[in-house]
């Protein structure tokens, strides 16, 4: 069993020296977490791209196909995809060299292979837990 228990320093450090984060399975439906979430991040200055081959865009902006399709490096991918998907999502985004695999609430693979993997490439992972939570807990709204 991994421990994916993720300080809050080191929470901090990744939110705090994260720029660009890659929504993985964003929607464009404005009643669907991963928009609402994708929504405070950008008030909180950070890029975001939405990832998700199913729309064309949301809210005017590009939705892009696949992780390698954004158009510059990717500090944190967030994962709003089922479980079953983080394979290869994980995959993608040792492929395109991003530093942080979020995986949102629920989001958490039942044998941790991806975790493990993403582990073994060197990215961080956080596992289990709400991005926009966390940085509201830790008193980073309003950047």
């Amino acid at each position: 069993m991994l421990d994916f228990s993720v300080s809050d320093a080191e929470l901090r450090d990744i939110l705090t020296e994260s720029q660009v984060i890659a929504m993985v399975g964003e929607s464009n439906d404005h009643y669907y977490t991963s928009y609402q979430v994708a929504h405070y991040l950008k008030e909180q200055g950070y890029t975001v791209y939405p990832v998700n081959p199913n729309i064309v865009q949301v809210d005017g902006e590009k939705s892009y196909p696949s992780l390698q399709d954004v158009p510059e490096p990717i500090d944190i991918v967030d994962v709003f995809r089922t479980p079953e998907f983080l394979g290869e999502i994980v995959n993608d985004a040792i492929a395109v060299g991003a530093k942080t695999v979020w995986a949102q609430l629920g989001v958490v693979s039942i044998d941790e292979q991806p975790e493990r993997k993403a582990m073994e490439a060197g990215l961080k992972v956080v596992s289990n837990m709400c991005i926009r939570t966390e940085h509201e807990r830790l008193g980073l709204g309003d950047k």
